[in-house]
């Protein structure tokens, strides 16, 4: 039996998840942005431990979930799961005054494997559109560029395969996998999602917890259980490094060796 952390699991593809590992026997604890939406997870998967409450737009009230979570002891998985989409019409601000989808999308993943005690295994849920996003890492939190939505959430899920191929390089004692689940008909991917919704979830919790082959690796992308190839700068060492060097530089933490 694994212990799980899942991040964004009140609904969703983090639920989904959620229920596939208490399913299977796993111990899982999720994350919702407030009260009622913890109490909304806890309600959907009611085999869970707990459901930690945290804003991952906020640098503080990320850091103080990664001390939650450690309070609660070690982890065997971690699943950064939880992200914000391309609808907003326009930049939206977070109490730090970065742009909402950079702070949940990326930098809030950077903070909580930065903080968290070093599980087993690290999952990050990027997307196919990763490979439009801007390689260059110019302008991260949209404080110069004309907002573009779609282009935003691009580049925020090529910063969480950067992230996931980051860590497995440096911390090679952690699996550390980025995926893709699909464009499927969640709330964020919306109805028309042609994708297959049953499938979406399995990837991430088959790199969680499987003890397959195929899936103890570390720094590769997967589409369905099955390597996916990425945007080329997925792969650059010094497009990693510059990654982690903005993201601890807008946070104030570094990542430990």
């Amino acid at each position: 039996m694994s212990r799980i952390f899942i991040t964004g699991s009140a609904d969703g593809l983090g639920q989904m998840a959620a229920r596939l590992l208490v399913d299977a026997g796993h111990q899982v604890v999720l994350h919702a942005r407030s009260d009622a939406r913890a109490e909304q997870a806890l309600k959907a998967v009611p085999q869970a431990e707990t459901a930690l409450v945290a804003d991952l737009s906020s640098i503080a009230a990320t850091a103080e979930l990664a001390q939650q979570v450690n309070r609660l002891g070690r982890f065997d998985a971690v699943i950064h799961n939880a992200a914000v989409g391309y609808q907003e019409p326009r930049r939206i601000a977070t109490v730090d005054g970065l742009s909402h989808v950079f702070a949940v999308n990326t930098l809030a993943p950077y903070i909580l494997s930065a903080l968290i005690g070093k599980p087993k295994r690290l999952v990050y849920l990027s997307s196919a559109l990763h490979r439009s996003g801007d390689a260059s890492l110019d302008d991260l939190a949209w404080e110069r560029r004309p907002w573009r939505g779609t282009a935003a959430y691009s580049d925020s899920k090529l910063h969480d395969a950067l992230l996931a191929f980051a860590l497995a390089r440096r911390w090679p004692q952690v699996l550390s996998n980025a995926l893709e689940p699909g464009w499927v008909a969640t709330k964020m991917g919306g109805p028309g999602a042609p994708d297959d919704l049953l499938a979406a979830p399995e990837t991430q919790v088959w790199l969680a917890v499987s003890d397959e082959p195929a899936a103890t690796v570390s720094g590769a992308y997967f589409y369905h259980m099955k390597p996916r190839e990425t945007h080329p700068a997925v792969h650059d060492v010094a497009v990693q490094e510059r990654l982690l060097e903005a993201c601890a530089g807008f946070s104030g933490i570094r990542l430990p060796d």
